[in-house]
């Protein structure tokens, strides 16, 4: 535990009511939360209180100004019973990132990464040990000044969440590749973890499951020509046996962990690795000519998602069938045997809390 920690325990636990082999992503919450203030310049003692709803004043900066960042994260059961994060220390710096970016004071990336490892052993015994499921954990951060005005608020609210899981997807997805909408420009807030990014997605994504997608693919705020991410999840494709991912040179696109692991991992074997522009026609070409083999979704919630149609204005194209992956499958089974400890963790990704 941190040093200074107030704790203020459930006086009955509701772990005994969960049904362990039905895991809806993001319903059900353990019996405690983690809460830290920040006022007068500085962090507050962190406490663990039970998890419920908080108030909120009417003319919270947040509601008006949408000073608000989070993350994703995941603790894992492996078979011999130890409890690893998944490179926690990446999360910690794109929090710090996304801090900045939005005018937020700064948690220090050690303080993050200790703050998530207190309330995951704390509320250890919520860690799912079926396969696919896990612990997610949601630290996030807003604005708590009473105040109606464009400033920076002076005082915030670090909360941190954990909830047993099942997979994201449980199927393969369909995506759409969106050429109207856009959910980040250059010079914007792309590359930060903020609400408002998902929230500018929900309209254009609400249109693409009436159609039938799970997903849509961004494109370029300019022209539309060029793949960017996904609503829930980095793109990753192998065209001509060489796997290909938009570049994050930009800031249009988040930096993510599980991304950043595939392309260190596929380098690691010594995969061929291309991180550039990928242009729609190209990959539309690809799929045509029959050279795209493999397409899939990287991101901590949904973990390496297949994805099994993408649908480009009025045509829907099948990709190839799940078994010939052979890219996908690898880098699935490798990072859920690391997890689980069925392989040696050959890069030492997995941090023991």
């Amino acid at each position: 535990m941190t040093p200074e920690l107030e704790i203020h325990r459930v006086t009955e636990s509701r772990i005994g009511q969960i049904n362990w082999d039905n895991l809806p992503f993001g319903h059900i919450f353990t019996d405690h939360m983690l809460v830290m203030d920040y006022r007068d310049d500085s962090w507050q003692t962190p406490q663990i209180v039970p998890y419920g709803p908080i108030s909120m004043h009417p003319c919270n900066t947040t509601l008006h100004y949408g000073q608000s960042i989070f993350e994703g994260m995941k603790a894992i059961r492996s078979k011999d019973g130890r409890v690893t994060l998944f490179r926690p220390d990446m999360n910690a710096k794109r929090f710090a990132e996304s801090c900045l970016r939005m005018a937020m004071p700064v948690i220090p990336e050690a303080r993050f990464i200790e703050l998530v490892k207190t309330l995951v052993r704390f509320e250890q015994t919520w860690i799912p040990d079926r396969a696919e499921a896990s612990l997610y954990i949601r630290p996030f951060l807003f604005a708590t000044d009473e105040y109606l005005g464009v400033r920076p608020s002076k005082t915030y609210k670090f909360m941190i969440l954990t909830c047993p899981v099942g997979a994201y997807y449980a199927k393969p997805v369909s995506v759409k590749i969106e050429e109207t909408y856009t959910r980040a420009a250059e010079g914007g807030v792309g590359r930060a973890k903020t609400a408002g990014n998902y929230a500018a997605s929900l309209y254009p994504t609400q249109r693409a499951i009436e159609q039938g997608f799970q997903q849509l693919i961004w494109t370029d705020a300019k022209s539309h020509e060029y793949l960017e991410e996904s609503g829930t999840m980095n793109l990753m494709l192998v065209i001509d046996g060489v796997l290909l991912t938009p570049s994050e040179d930009s800031d249009t696109i988040l930096r993510s962990v599980v991304k950043r692991s595939v392309v260190e991992l596929a380098k690691h074997w010594g995969l061929p690795v291309e991180e550039r522009r990928i242009s729609v026609a190209e990959v539309i070409t690809a799929i045509r000519e029959g050279r795209l083999t493999d397409a899939f979704g990287a991101g901590t919630a949904a973990t390496i998602a297949p994805i099994a149609k993408i649908g480009y204005r009025d045509e829907l194209f099948e990709l190839p069938a799940l078994e010939t992956r052979a890219v996908s499958l690898r880098i699935k089974a490798y990072l859920d045997g690391i997890k689980s400890g069925d392989c040696a963790d050959e890069l030492s990704w997995c941090v023991e809390i």
